[in-house]
């Protein structure tokens, strides 16, 4: 028996005997060269595709990786280099080798290697006329082209002129061979030296005449598959420069705008709708934002820097705009990066190291934030124990009475006005300028709002308000209050659903998009509110057919509005001060609307590329018509939500997101505010401290507020301590007081992260609160909090950065006194605390997350680090408290929003400056976490499909608190008000959670239903397609029928059985199979 036979033999016992195979000799593909039979040799090719084309592609890529490609590559070379090649053997074999070589990702390095490129370019110029072989070619030299090399190659032998002939001009003959010049064409134009060619020969304009003559022409939908791939073929030419100016010169973007229409009105088609929007999206001309510069309107002089100093560091956010993982942490958390090379494995950076970073001198500056410890509680009550550091009220007080006589034009008064007809002009002139908080006329004006509309937000006072914002020191100097916050806000009633995404909203908002560009006539394009210019801008008498636009308030955020169609608005928000990034929040003010009409809005400068607004979340929208009338309610708005890519960009590298969205108004001329998220300002949290003094009794509660410093812009930062006072003057009660554990909790070191200033309003007002468990609570902890870390950044509507333009959250390890001093003294102050023997038994930071559901905690483990890092270090031999998890475990149980599945305790090389990793490491604070709040809502529990409001945030606030309960369960005094109150968390144990622990480093969402990005060209037609098309290839009397089949319904059988040789031949190999298995003996049924 012949060698070929031989192996027929061995091969067919295999597949008997055990189909699931390993090879690990390929001597059965180099017997091709040696096979002189021409029937053995085709029996070889069959019975090796009928194995490879069974089951997975496990086997393919087994053989790939024992030489298998290269073994076929030789077999061709070898036999179309004889003096008359037989095609024969040569068709299957490039059939078996365009399969073979589409999973194989080195395919054209080796065909380069093995001469195998041209030789294939060769026999496509021999064949053009036979359409089965110039199909099999065009096939393997797509599958070469995976290599930018070989299509480099290819074009300096003139491939694209081969290939080109055989797509133009447009013809219904010989479908097959089309399609595979058209996926080899494309493939070609991945290379960019090829696409500048295409270009200087015309092609692109060839294409898009090609591309539409097939549109006209296809009236019964049958080349669907063909029109595709000239899709994808211009998709591949746009991802160079000269081929996106091409298309838009050549007019491709007005050509795919008119075929898109069309297709959107017929079944069928939507495999074209996508890809020719993502297409005319990708054509789009990029523009520069519409701004005189890129910075923020507002810089700071730095202390020690010159003022300009700043621009020249501005390179440094480069990384931060390409990495959006980092934007929003996400504060703890490490996404899109290589997390386990992330981890941190270094031992002695992982093990608590509490030395300070300074002198026990320097540290007692800190010891008048510890009043407690040395208040002799003689006098509670006397309104003479005031702190030093305390703000000083009576000021304010006074401010809320007093009259000046100062001059007063009667016209400025409204006095015969009703004010239910509401104009922003006499809000912002006479209710809301707190510089005017003084006169006689403004007083009354708020006294006459008050009095006919009445409000009664708990624990918060517009009078106490408008004084307080006085002293808070803006940049740009603010006297005008934003109503929400100056009247206040109620959490509506019912909770709002998560709002559902309509199916194809950001195709959609694309397709509206393009339309700028090709019908630019019905474009307004007239600026109605610019920061950057002084001058009078447009009022309503200048404008009355247009919204109008405000900002210029405390935590304000809007830097232009331009209109662009007559209910259509982009909009731009401002940097961060002193920086030319970090743009996501906003909150502006709107009037001038019609009641019922869609507004949509663009802000067209975000720098992330996802967020919760694809997955339900909505922007939030607060009516002063609706307050006025009783229902003072921040609400989720906005529909036909997306954020998607567009062509405005920065510094000619950085392509901004877009984020869209529709709201209609419910009233005529109503003012209203629309923010990112419920706006909590400065003010409102000194106001809201203010309140909560006066509030509790000062015999029970022992409350104070205190200056931990003040910022750069000089504005206080509060630090405020909450305890139990004692029941006596008694040595034990004293001493139980002085050593009670330490909780710190901070917050707001992100200004954009507002809905922890909700979660932390939630844990100040139920720790001041008479419930059994916050009397508890005082008796058993001291609670130190600094409510905002970044006060500034906060007053000036910053989304991300302090005044120095830096992360506030990254100064931990070494924060500067001068550049950051809140970090600096809060670190301090831990430290000081450490030093008198007090470290905080909890410290968490609150954040909020804006790509991910729930309430969640980031803690830190360093065997837990060690384990996921795969470090070989024997963790056994390591001691760790596990004490860390059980707050999660409790607020799995109490608080509906938390989701224990969410937790991490992982220590990243990338967060060693945060709070909770400095705060662990350095401090020595066992429990040291970031709690993170979701901008959108939960996925899990009672709350699963709701948006978050404040109740649900202040909610999470008071839970946190609860929880804290169990850390001290041996220690609390047990009453029957406690117990009843309490049971839930007095019951709980240490037993493990039942829950399936889910990956940490995965998003909790699923990819957006539409593509955020067009980003490359990938390959639309799979391995399968390709071997379908190729087992179709079979015989010219069968071509036209199978041209037929390929395109019917524009679908394709998903067949990956072989047809690579004659009927008649194939039998004969078919028949060889059946030998039994009795016939193969031990092991020799298997190859080794």
């Amino acid at each position: 028996m012949s060698s070929a036979n031989a192996l027929l033999e061995r091969l067919d016992c295999f597949v008997v005997v055990e189909p699931n195979f390993v090879w690990t000799e390929l001597h059965f593909l180099f017997s091709f060269q040696n096979a002189g039979d021409k029937e053995n040799m085709l029996n070889i090719l069959n019975v090796l595709d009928e194995l490879l084309s069974a089951g997975t592609d496990r086997r393919i890529h087994h053989m790939i990786s024992k030489g298998g490609s290269e073994a076929l590559l030789t077999a061709l070379v070898n036999s179309a280099r004889s003096f008359t090649p037989n095609y024969t053997i040569l068709l299957p074999l490039l059939h078996l080798l365009a399969k073979v070589g589409y999973r194989d990702r080195q395919i054209g390095l080796k065909a380069q290697k093995a001469d195998a490129v041209l030789v294939v370019l060769g026999l496509l110029r021999q064949n053009t006329e036979n359409s089965r072989r110039a199909a099999a070619c065009l096939w393997v030299l797509r599958v070469f082209c995976s290599s930018v090399t070989t299509a480099n190659l290819l074009g300096k032998n003139r491939g694209l002129d081969v290939v080109f002939k055989l797509i133009s001009p447009h013809s219904t003959k010989h479908l097959r061979t089309v399609k595979a010049a058209v996926d080899a064409f494309a493939a070609m134009l991945r290379s960019k030296v090829n696409c500048r060619t295409a270009v200087a020969k015309g092609y692109i304009a060839d294409l898009l005449k090609l591309y539409e003559d097939w549109h006209n022409n296809d009236v019964n939908l049958k080349n669907i598959p063909i029109r595709r791939a000239l899709l994808h073929c211009l998709q591949c030419a746009a991802n160079s420069a000269v081929g996106r100016d091409a298309l838009v010169t050549e007019g491709g973007i007005s050509l795919l705008f008119q075929t898109t229409q069309t297709c959107l009105t017929m079944k069928g088609l939507e495999s074209l709708v996508e890809p020719a929007i993502q297409l005319m999206r990708k054509c789009n001309p990029k523009v520069p934002l519409p701004l005189t510069s890129d910075k923020s309107v507002f810089s700071f002089p730095l202390p020690g820097q010159p003022v300009d100093d700043w621009d020249a560091d501005l390179g440094l956010y480069d990384d931060s705009l390409e990495d959006d993982s980092d934007e929003d942490a996400e504060n703890e958390e490490p996404d899109n990066r290589d997390y386990e090379d992330d981890l941190e494995t270094d031992v002695n950076k992982l093990r608590p190291q509490p030395e300070p970073d300074r002198t026990l001198e320097q540290l007692g500056q800190y010891v008048r934030l510890c009043p407690e410890l040395h208040h002799d509680f003689q006098d509670l009550d006397s309104s003479s124990e005031v702190d030093e550091s305390s703000d000083d009220d009576s000021t304010l007080e006074g401010d809320l009475n007093d009259e000046t006589q100062s001059d007063q034009r009667g016209s400025d008064l409204p006095s015969d006005r009703d004010e239910h007809h509401l104009h922003t002009s006499d809000f912002h002139k006479h209710y809301l300028n707190c510089s005017r908080r003084g006169q006689k006329g403004h007083s009354s004006m708020v006294d006459r709002l008050l009095e006919k509309y009445g409000i009664c937000i708990p624990n918060h006072d517009p009078r106490l308000y408008a004084a307080t914002a006085a002293n808070t020191k803006s940049i740009a100097g603010y006297s005008i209050l934003a109503f929400p916050d100056f009247w206040g806000h109620l959490p509506p009633q019912e909770q709002e659903p998560m709002a559902k995404r309509p199916q194809h909203v950001q195709r959609k908002k694309v397709f509206e998009d393009i339309q700028r560009l090709i019908c630019p006539e019905d474009i307004i394009n007239k600026v109605i509110f610019d920061m950057d210019d002084h001058s009078p801008q447009c009022t309503p008498d200048m404008c009355p057919s247009s919204l109008h636009f405000f900002s210029k308030f405390e935590s304000g955020n809007l830097r232009k509005a331009i209109q662009i169609r007559s209910h259509e608005y982009d909009l731009i928000l401002n940097a961060d001060v002193n920086s030319s990034a970090f743009c996501q929040w906003f909150y502006f003010e709107v009037s001038g609307m019609v009641a019922g009409v869609p507004y949509r809005f663009n802000i067209i400068n975000c720098e992330k590329g996802n967020s919760q607004y694809n997955y339900g979340m909505q922007p939030v929208l607060y009516s002063v018509r609706d307050a006025l009338e009783g229902r003072p309610h921040w609400v989720r708005t906005g529909s036909e939500i997306s954020l998607h890519i567009y062509s405005h960009i920065l510094h000619s590298a950085f392509s901004f997101y877009t984020l869209t969205f529709t709201v209609m108004f419910h009233h005529d001329d109503d003012v209203c505010y629309l923010a990112y998220h419920y706006p909590y300002t400065y003010t409102t949290l000194q106001t809201h401290l203010k309140m909560l003094e006066k509030s509790v009794d000062p015999q029970k509660v022992f409350f104070r507020q205190q200056n931990l410093c003040d910022t750069l812009a000089g504005n206080s930062c509060s630090l405020v301590t909450i305890t139990a006072c004692p029941t006596s003057r008694a040595w034990k009660h004293l001493h139980q007081l002085r050593n009670r554990p330490c909780v710190v909790l901070t917050a707001r070191v992100h200004p954009g992260e507002s809905n922890a200033s909700w979660v932390l309003k939630g844990t100040l007002e139920f720790l001041c609160s008479s419930d059994p468990v916050a009397e508890s609570l005082r008796e058993a902890y001291i609670f130190k909090i600094i409510p905002m870390l970044n006060p500034d950044g906060v007053i000036n509507g910053n989304n991300r950065c302090s005044l120095t333009a830096e992360d506030l959250n990254r100064q931990w390890l070494m924060p500067d006194p001068n550049l950051s001093p809140t970090i600096y003294h809060t670190k301090g102050f831990l430290y000081y605390l450490n030093s008198i023997g007090r470290t905080p038994l909890v410290f968490c930071d609150y954040h909020g997350h804006s790509r991910k559901k729930n309430v969640f905690l980031y803690g830190c483990s360093m065997k837990e680090t060690l384990w996921q890092s795969g470090s070989p270090i024997n963790t056994a031999s390591l001691k760790e408290d596990p004490g860390y998890r059980t707050l999660a475990k409790t607020l799995d149980r109490i608080a509906p929003a938390f989701s224990f599945n969410n937790c991490n305790y992982l220590v990243e090389k990338s967060r060693a400056s945060t709070a909770r990793v400095v705060v662990w490491r350095e401090i020595g604070v066992l429990r040291s976490y970031t709690m993170e709040s979701t901008y959108n809502g939960c996925n899990q529990g009672i709350y699963k499909g709701l948006q978050t409001g404040t109740r649900e945030l202040e909610e999470m606030g008071m839970k946190f608190s609860q929880s804290l309960l169990t850390l001290r369960r041996n220690a609390i005094h047990y009453n029957s008000r406690l117990i009843h109150h309490a049971s839930a968390l007095l019951d709980l144990d240490d037993r493990l959670l039942d829950h399936k622990s889910n990956n940490f480093f995965e998003d909790d969402e699923p990819p957006c239903m539409e593509e955020i990005e067009y980003s490359s060209c990938s390959d639309p037609f799979g391995a399968n397609e390709l071997d379908t098309e190729v087992n179709g290839n079979t015989s010219s009397e069968e071509e036209d029928e199978e041209d037929a089949d390929i395109c019917r319904d524009g679908k394709q059988r998903n067949n990956r059985k072989s047809h690579l040789v004659p009927h008649y031949l194939k039998q004969d190999a078919l028949e060889t199979l059946t030998i039994k298995s009795g016939q193969c003996n031990g092991s020799n049924g298997y190859l080794y």
